[in-house]
């Protein structure tokens, strides 16, 4: 490879040894009286091997907009036995519980608990968006978003150790308790060290809170008041428009060390979902007013950036490489991390930039 030595022994990009099991349940909030659709994926045994490849076999669900699509995991599986780290996932403003399930799935196959709920915006009506409502009115509703998301977290936290709904066979190990979020969830998952000591690492993917936002963005701001070192991974993307680079690069200098960001070359704010290509058309060619078409504007057609399959696989491969390292201790995690990782990347056709504070 040029010369270049890659790290043969760990592949974090490679597919785990398990199928991912996936089951719904709902918990309830008695404080806030909310009622939460949550999701959690999870190692299954060996009679699921493959399974989750199979069109046949592969979870189906239904997305917000009515449509169905399919993911890489069994429903209902049985669940390999054993203690596993569990990682909570924070998903994005107008987004959903499922909204990256590639990365969910994919933790789940090398032996992750996963938990994501839908959050208060998306299951409160009192939070959702309302006719002629004034700007005070939604600048309030906004706040409410913001004030809601941390305590969300902690709820669902809360729940699944004391209700782990996957069987008596597995138990979380608690003191191997990661989280990762996108925008507003990545924003979410950085708020929360300020109160949540259980949290041991985070991956914050294109996450919101920068002091230099663009007008419409969500006025979420961050004071990094942590008590604790969290070992902290960026993901980020090279042209993103909601949540720009310069952004991303402010935020990352005024984190705690120890800390680490990759950027995406030739991705944008969307290239975190699942269905990339569909998702960046569909909010780049929807109508739209205001900041929102201003942003619309500087966005380029899908056929100018990279693939989903490449960010998919750089947010995959990254992130379990990150949660290895600082959840399960594995030394040939933390050597991946400290190596080469542009050129890891590029000889799977993936382009990125490791930054260097």
């Amino acid at each position: 490879m040029g010369g270049i030595q890659m790290n043969a022994a760990y592949d974090p990009f490679a597919r785990g040894p398990f199928a991912a099991g996936v089951c719904t349940f709902q918990a309830r909030d008695t404080t806030r009286q909310r009622l939460f659709p949550c999701e959690i994926w999870y190692p299954s045994t060996a009679d699921y091997a493959g399974r989750d490849l199979a069109p046949s076999a592969q979870d189906e669900f239904a997305l917000p907009t009515g449509e169905t699509q399919r993911q890489s995991a069994v429903r209902d599986a049985a669940v390999q036995p054993g203690v596993r780290p569990l990682i909570l996932f924070s998903h994005h403003s107008g987004g959903h519980r499922r909204a990256s399930s590639f990365l969910c799935t994919h933790l789940a196959g090398h032996g992750y608990i996963v938990a994501v709920l839908d959050h208060s915006e998306v299951v409160a009506p009192e939070l959702g968006r309302r006719d002629g409502e004034t700007p005070a009115q939604l600048a309030a509703r906004v706040d409410s978003w913001i004030a809601n998301r941390v305590p969300d977290i902690r709820f669902l936290l809360d729940y699944v150790l004391g209700n782990l709904p996957v069987g008596p066979e597995a138990s979380v190990d608690t003191e191997g308790i990661g989280m990762v979020g996108y925008s507003f969830g990545g924003w979410t998952s950085l708020a929360a060290l300020n109160v949540e000591p259980r949290i041991r690492a985070v991956a914050a993917l294109a996450p919101g809170g920068s002091s230099h936002r663009r007008p419409g963005i969500i006025p979420a701001t961050l004071d990094f008041k942590w008590t604790r070192e969290v070992a902290t991974l960026y993901l980020v993307a090279e042209l993103d428009t909601c949540l720009p680079l310069y952004g991303m690069h402010e935020i990352f200098e005024r984190t705690p060390a120890p800390k680490q960001m990759v950027v995406l070359r030739r991705a944008d704010h969307l290239h975190f979902t699942d269905n990339v290509e569909q998702s960046h058309e569909g909010f780049r060619t929807m109508p739209a007013a205001g900041d929102l078409a201003k942003i619309q504007e500087e966005m380029r057609p899908i056929a100018e950036l990279c693939s989903g399959e490449q960010a998919h696989l750089f947010l995959r491969g990254l992130t379990l490489a990150h949660f290895d390292d600082v959840l399960r201790r594995q030394d040939q995690a933390r050597r991946f991390l400290d190596g080469d990782i542009e050129a890891e990347l590029a000889v799977r056709g993936v382009e990125a930039v490791a930054y260097e504070p």
